[in-house]
């Protein structure tokens, strides 16, 4: 069986701005636009920036709303950049808010973010040994 391939979907309330946001802290260029979307490519899954508007029905539970406040998911994006603190700059002049500054472990460096929309996300560095320094 062939692998799956990733696509990462990402709801924003405005489509311009995540697109400013997401080229400029990291690199990222516009592949395609759709109606209400825009592709960006660079990292190794295409990044597809959708827009949803705040007070949208959050599927799959319609009550919901969609809301663009901070707020906590279990599944986040990791960027793995060579220079930390030079990435930690320009993720800042993006726009990014800075939740946990820099921790050093074994495997490299994370420091922690919020997205314009609310998403948190993180930078890694890796050490040279990467998560082998802790694979069992």
């Amino acid at each position: 069986m062939k692998p799956a391939r990733l696509l990462v979907n990402l709801d924003v309330g405005d489509l311009e701005a995540a697109e400013r946001f997401y080229t400029e802290a990291f690199g990222l260029k516009v592949g395609r636009r759709f109606d209400g979307a825009v592709e960006l490519l660079g990292a190794d899954a295409p990044l597809y920036l959708l827009a949803k508007a705040a007070g949208t029905p959050a599927a799959p539970s319609p009550a919901e709303a969609r809301d663009y406040r901070r707020h906590w998911t279990p599944v986040h994006l990791d960027f793995v950049v060579e220079d930390l603190e030079a990435a930690l700059a320009r993720a800042r002049q993006a726009g990014a808010v800075l939740e946990k500054d820099i921790v050093s472990h074994n495997w490299g460096r994370i420091a922690l973010f919020a997205d314009p929309f609310g998403n948190g996300f993180c930078l890694l560095e890796f050490s040279a040994r990467g998560y082998d320094a802790i694979a069992l």
